[in-house]
């Protein structure tokens, strides 16, 4: 696992190696083993890499025999072995043992599309020294993360912004159409991000850069229009040995490694087959909170007993929030998961015993483990009644009382209730919102509406949703999931924590061929009634104890509303009233603080947009403020 930079310029005006090398340093934490640059008049390629398989021969850049091909990787190729053989009997010569070698052969085998035989995740950059042109690439789901900026004929990319932002030339103007989404959404969606000039790569993308012109590629994508028509039982079998095999390719190492184990579904069943491919007892690593609502260590501890593994523990506080500034860093744009928290700590605590870790990522968008996979399904079945009576319903659920906590019994009802009148898409945008439309208009000033435009952020859940292949609402629900939450929330969040630690994390149910196979199979059978991953919890019957698979979801979540009540409250209405804050002319300070009242008073609901808007000035005062303060003390 590594991070990457590099840079392509029209000729006459030559890389600088000084500038390769400051943005490597800015990766040094994704890779403390080892750098290499290639610097050429035209193009450079950069790596910081963490050693984890080919320890001895495996640095990159990394050559074709010829010198003609250049890439540099960050990620793991899992089935690399085989495309080494086949290569080799193809006539290849290799001089290393490692995966990256096998993408410069491949290339000179199918071009562009040596992507589309990639089994992993990768980011990677190959440069085509004869035919002058840069590839950039990107794993299908989106598992390892690049940004670029394109100007004047120049092309940088760089594995996270701190990186591509020491190219001084990419000016730091702040996309409010980005900010906007990221307010709706609590991320910046691809391929925004919150900066003008940089985009990020779409997951399962090419970009071939040549000429001075760049052109994007989609490779590959989830078809949810063709079911499996099997009995329940051979399903289920199917989905173990799915599940067995993205678990035994993902333990090929030569370092240590491990798993986070929550106690919830997904993790344990990581475990369960972590345990029947291993050899060697499992390392496992759980998180805590001082809060008995949110701490699932009693589950991982029943979990690492029964299968027998070296646990380790971290307990998280509210004093936590001490490690938000170095989040921020890592993160490069504003990100409003407050999750981010435990998965930082987490990934430290593993780091001290391992460098890879497995986890149990993404069986809640294969699976449908959401209550929002549910609660769109029963509205849908409601969508049958005249809008005459769903309207005046709908009115009626907005006027429900809210119920405490936001996961109360009557704040769903509430929600399910004020969304009747919506089109399934609407609804499941209003479902995933964090400030709704009518809430973020309250929320800006007249001129920073101004700002943002006129272009809809529903346009986020919308677009994926006319374009979708399933025909079901649960199946639409799963596959926009997928290219939107997925990719920007939980991918983003648990790589950027991982990697600021030298730590790799590797994602079995994030497997493509597991994630298909899981898109092949009938949505009646992942929400039955009102329960949620149904036929994965039949599935993993004989792995895992009832009192794990049939408990509630708890999810990986902090307590952030007794946070900001009681610790937190302070520090919160310190920075978000502060007049620099409120200088910006982005939010109307009476809203503002309407939020902080409204949330002291008990309303929960309130809590993750206050985050929200925390974090997002915590990364204008990192990326725009003291850049720019920087530049007028130089001046």
């Amino acid at each position: 696992m590594c991070g990457i930079v590099g840079q392509l310029r029209p000729l006459g005006r030559p890389v600088d190696r000084g500038l390769l090398a400051r943005m490597c340093a800015g990766l040094e934490h994704r890779g403390p083993d080892a750098r290499g640059i290639h610097c050429e008049e035209r193009a450079g390629l950069g790596i910081q890499r963490l050693r984890v398989i080919d320890l001895n021969t495996g640095d990159q850049p990394i050559y074709t025999e010829d010198r003609s091909v250049v890439v540099v990787l960050n990620g793991e190729i899992y089935n690399y072995r085989e495309l080494r053989r086949d290569l080799q009997a193809r006539g290849h010569r290799f001089a290393t043992e490692g995966d990256t070698e096998v993408i410069a052969h491949l290339y000179e085998e199918h071009g562009a599309a040596c992507v589309k035989h990639l089994h992993g995740m990768f980011a990677f950059a190959l440069w085509d020294r004869r035919r002058e042109q840069l590839l950039l690439a990107r794993d299908r789901v989106g598992k390892k993360p690049l940004l670029y900026a394109l100007r004047d004929g120049t092309l940088t990319f760089a594995s996270e912004m701190g990186a591509l932002l020491q190219d001084t030339e990419i000016p730091r103007e702040v996309d409010h159409t980005a900010l906007d989404r990221y307010l709706a959404y609590g991320y910046v969606p691809t391929p925004l991000s919150a900066l003008r000039g940089v985009r990020k790569l779409p997951p399962a993308h090419t970009l071939l850069f040549r000429d001075g012109r760049a052109t994007l590629e989609r490779y590959w994508s989830l078809d949810y229009s063709r079911k499996l028509d099997a009995p329940v039982e051979e399903i289920a079998e199917r989905i173990r040995a799915g599940l067995l095999a993205a678990t035994r390719k993902r333990l090929v190492s030569d370092v240590p490694l491990g798993a986070f184990l929550s106690g919830g579904i997904d993790s344990s069943a990581v475990v369960a087959a972590m345990a029947q491919e291993s050899s060697e007892p499992v390392r496992t690593f759980s998180i805590g909170f001082d809060h008995k609502g949110y701490d699932e260590l009693p589950h991982a501890r029943a979990i690492a007993e029964r299968f027998g593994t070296v646990h380790e523990e971290f307990l998280v506080r509210a004093d936590a929030v001490e490690v938000v500034p170095k989040i921020v860093r890592h993160y490069g744009e504003p990100f409003a998961d407050s999750s981010a928290i435990p998965s930082f700590y987490l990934a430290e605590l593993t780091r001290r015993h391992v460098t890879v870790a497995l986890n149990g990522d993404g069986g809640d968008e294969s699976f449908a483990g959401y209550t929002r996979y549910v609660a769109n399904a029963v509205a849908g079945r409601l969508d049958r009644l005249p809008m005459a009576l769903r309207r005046p319903l709908a009115a009626l659920g907005g006027r429900l009382p809210h119920g405490g906590e936001v996961t109360s019994v009557a704040n769903k009802a509430r929600r399910l209730a004020g969304t009747l009148a919506l089109d399934p898409a609407a609804r499941y945008g209003r479902y995933v919102s964090w400030f709704d439309e009518a809430q973020r208009a309250a929320l800006y000033t007249p001129a920073f509406a101004e700002l943002v435009g006129s272009d809809p952020a529903g346009n986020v859940i919308s677009v994926p949703w006319a374009a979708a292949s399933g025909r079901s609402v649960v199946d639409r629900m799963l596959e926009v999931d997928v290219s939107t939450h997925l990719v920007d929330d939980l991918i983003a969040k648990i790589d950027i924590a991982t990697m600021a630690h030298a730590l790799e994390a590797r994602s079995p149910f994030l497997d493509h061929e597991l994630m298909q196979l899981a898109a092949s199979i009938p949505a009646e059978l992942k929400v039955r009634g009102g329960e949620k991953k149904w036929i994965l919890r039949e599935a993993l019957r004989d792995w895992l104890p009832a009192d794990i698979l049939d408990r509630p979801k708890q999810g990986f979540s902090v307590p952030l509303s007794s946070w900001l009540r009681a610790d937190l409250r302070p520090w919160a209405a310190e920075v978000l009233l502060d007049p620099r804050t409120l200088d910006r002319g982005y939010y109307d300070p009476g809203a503002v603080r309407g939020l902080l009242d409204r949330h002291a008073g008990g309303t929960d609901g309130d809590a993750k947009r206050i985050w929200a808007l925390v974090m997002s000035e915590l990364w204008h005062r990192e990326f725009v403020d003291a850049p720019a303060q920087a530049l007028r003390a130089a001046a």
